[in-house]
């Protein structure tokens, strides 16, 4: 016996919406496009990439600022800062010796807070 959400998710029609599928299919992302939206989100997949850049929706801050709030040693951190500057979420300023990291810009800070959002709404 199915399951009230089996019978929802199960389509056990033949009929194909063709007016629907046209017009969405007219407005359909290349694949390569896709394949870098999938990558992006995927850097959200880190529970320390997050935390990274949850203080840095704070506050701009160097490494040992950084290390010190989420608890990790300043060569992880590093590491994670390298991976989110790839993907273009931080980006840094030179100070003397000192490198402090920011978000790349408000996108960034409204993906985050976006995804907050939709975790509390629910």
């Amino acid at each position: 016996m199915f399951n009230e959400v089996e019978k929802i998710d199960n389509c056990n029609c033949i009929a194909i919406h063709h007016e629907i599928v046209d017009e969405v299919r007219k407005d359909m992302l290349e694949e390569n496009i896709l394949s870098d939206l999938a990558d992006l989100f995927n850097i959200f997949g880190d529970t320390t990439r997050i935390k990274i850049l949850h203080v840095l929706s704070k506050s701009e801050m160097c490494v040992c600022d950084i290390s010190s709030l989420i608890n990790m040693n300043r060569s992880s951190v590093s590491h994670q800062l390298k991976t989110l500057r790839q993907a273009k979420l931080v980006k840094y300023r030179k100070e003397g010796t000192i490198v402090y990291y920011s978000l790349s810009n408000d996108h960034v800070k409204q993906v985050f807070n976006q995804g907050l959002i939709h975790l509390i709404e629910d």
